[in-house]
């Protein structure tokens, strides 16, 4: 079986991945830090901004890929759209010194509509609906 809707967007995804990665790998290497930020805030803002991709993402697509297996078919694309402009915003929002960043809550509320998106094409999917 070929998912082309998860993979469409699957591949920016990775690429900004791989962005948010380098971004810290620099950075530590910059301030010869291996592990933590050794009290750093910008080192930690970057951790930060990688991390939370980390704790969106995964899921996220893994999901899409159960649901695009039940046929979910177009459906994916909101919640493909949504988690991609999510990500790429939300980076921008997470400050530390700026709880309540626009682009912060942009990417939460985009991140979490992806979610609730595929969740109910895993559920209509595989009830037959």
């Amino acid at each position: 079986m070929v998912f082309q809707i998860t993979a469409l967007y699957a591949l920016p995804l990775a690429i900004l991945g791989l962005v948010l990665w380098f971004r810290v790998t620099i950075m530590r290497s910059n301030l010869n830090v291996s592990i933590g930020e050794k009290g750093d805030l910008n080192l930690l803002q970057k951790i930060r901004q990688h991390g939370n991709f980390i704790e969106w993402v995964p899921m996220i697509l893994i999901l899409m890929v159960i649901a695009e297996g039940n046929g979910a078919g177009v459906w994916l694309h909101i919640s493909g759209s949504l988690i991609l402009i999510g990500r790429l915003v939300h980076p921008f929002g997470l400050k530390i010194d700026n709880a309540s960043h626009p682009l912060r809550y942009v990417g939460n509320i985009a991140s979490l509509l992806a979610l609730l998106n595929v969740l109910i094409c895993i559920v209509v999917t595989s009830a037959g609906l």
